[in-house]
C-alpha cells in the first residue's frame, strides 16, 4: 500500500461533515415555565448557553406581536377596502394614461380628488386601528 493510499483511506474513513448529535434536555412543566419566565423573551437555546457559558445575553429585538389597538375598526376599514375594488378601478385607470385614453374632464378630475381622499382616509383609520395614530 502506497503513502497516498494510506492518506486516502485515512481521510475515507472520518465521517466528513457530519456533525454531532443535538444535546436535548427534559424539563417539566413547571420547570420550562420558569425558565421562559427568567429569558424573559430570549430564546430558550440562547438563554441557556449564556447562564451555563457565563456569557452575556445579547439584547434580542421582537416586533410588537399584537399592534391591532381596535380590531372592529380595522374590519370596518378592510371591509370597506375589498368591496371598493379600488385596485382594479385604478389599474384601469393606469392602463388608460398609459395608452393617452383618459380624457380628464373637470369631473374625472374632481373623482380623482375624490378617490386620492378615500385612500387617504382609510390610511388614517388604519393607522389609528393600528395604533400609529394618525389623524382623528
Amino acid at each position: 500500500m502506497s503513502i497516498s493510499e494510506r492518506d486516502f483511506n485515512k481521510a475515507a474513513a472520518k465521517p466528513v461533515g457530519k456533525r454531532e448529535a443535538p444535546f436535548s434536555l427534559r424539563l417539566s412543566f413547571e420547570e420550562k415555565t420558569a425558565l421562559r419566565e427568567a429569558a424573559n423573551g430570549v430564546p430558550l437555546g440562547a438563554y441557556i448557553k449564556a447562564k451555563l457559558f457565563d456569557e452575556d445575553l445579547e439584547k434580542v429585538r421582537r416586533r410588537n406581536t399584537n399592534p391591532v389597538q381596535d380590531h372592529q375598526e380595522l374590519g370596518r376599514i378592510l371591509g370597506s377596502l375589498g368591496a371598493s375594488r379600488l385596485s382594479q378601478n385604478l389599474n384601469q385607470l393606469a392602463r388608460a394614461a398609459n395608452r393617452g385614453a383618459l380624457p380628464v374632464s373637470p369631473e374625472v378630475e374632481a373623482e380623482l380628488k375624490q378617490a386620492c381622499a378615500d385612500v387617504a382616509a382609510m390610511r388614517d383609520a388604519l393607522m389609528r386601528a393600528l395604533g400609529s395614530g394618525g389623524p382623528s
